[in-house]
């Protein structure tokens, strides 16, 4: 039976403003991304939705970004690796106490939006982010958009995985499209496309262009107007095509069993 991972990008509200629905998210996921305070969140939504994650067994991750609240960390910045290590360690570490707290264990590390694409692109910044890691716990695996940069994370004993995107555009060249405001996506769009990710590896780009696809874990956006319907529509299009739902540390498991066998 296929395998994946389906993970969402949640706890993102801030003080009393508030942005998506991470309850209505969960019962269709296999893990989670919780923002650490930097683009998004604060204690009291970091410890809500830990609860929450641990309530429905969910894998919980760290979402950590760039300091840049009024951006959504969604815009670039020229930060030295150094700093970038510091912020990232501050972030995992605020996450885990939580995670501690509610009796759960932090389970990867994935980075939000600009420090995402950037880190997937720049092996330096990539090594800070598993710096941080490998400080914390090197067992946690990073999530990236691919493989380039795998390493220089493996230099620094962290483990990198690489995700797919249903919900966001590619362009022809493979990078993310990244939404500034997260667009409402059709639902049956994002479970197609969910769905050939898994069974054929591939995802049609903008453009047209089939790009090859090397996912071990999927990712839905937890801000987007309509996110629970598209969670829902992929996680009943993906128990209809005989894909397993599982965390990606059984993903993981699974990998190495094949690489052992070949």
């Amino acid at each position: 039976m296929p395998r994946i991972d389906v993970n969402c990008d949640m706890g993102e509200s801030f003080g009393r403003w508030r942005l998506g629905d991470d309850l209505g998210m969960m019962p269709h996921v296999s893990s989670v991304n919780i923002a650490t305070g930097y683009h998004a969140g604060d204690p009291a939504t970091m410890r809500r939705t830990v609860e929450g994650a641990v309530e429905h067994g969910l894998a919980i991750g760290a979402h950590i970004a760039f300091p840049d609240l009024m951006g959504f960390g969604r815009r670039r910045m020229t930060i030295p690796p150094d700093d970038v290590e510091d912020y990232c360690l501050y972030q995992i570490g605020a996450l885990d106490a939580f995670v501690r707290a509610s009796g759960g264990r932090l389970a990867h590390v994935k980075p939000h939006g600009a420090l995402y694409v950037m880190a997937s692109e720049d092996p330096a910044l990539a090594a800070a982010v598993a710096r941080a890691i490998a400080k914390v716990d090197a067992g946690l695996p990073l999530m990236l958009l691919h493989g380039d940069t795998a390493g220089a994370v493996a230099a620094e004993g962290v483990r990198l995985v690489p995700e797919g995107f249903p919900d966001l555009h590619y362009d022809g060249a493979g990078k993310l499209i990244i939404e500034p405001v997260k667009l409402a996506w059709d639902p049956e769009l994002v479970a197609d496309r969910a769905v050939r990710m898994v069974l054929e590896r591939k995802v049609a780009a903008k453009d047209g262009t089939d790009l090859e696809v090397d996912a071990l874990s999927l990712c839905l956006h937890g801000d987007a107007p309509n996110g629970p319907e598209i969670a829902r529509a992929v996680r009943r299009a993906l128990d209809d095509s005989g894909i397993d739902v599982v965390p990606l540390a059984d993903m993981l498991v699974t990998q190495d069993e094949g690489e052992r066998r070949s």
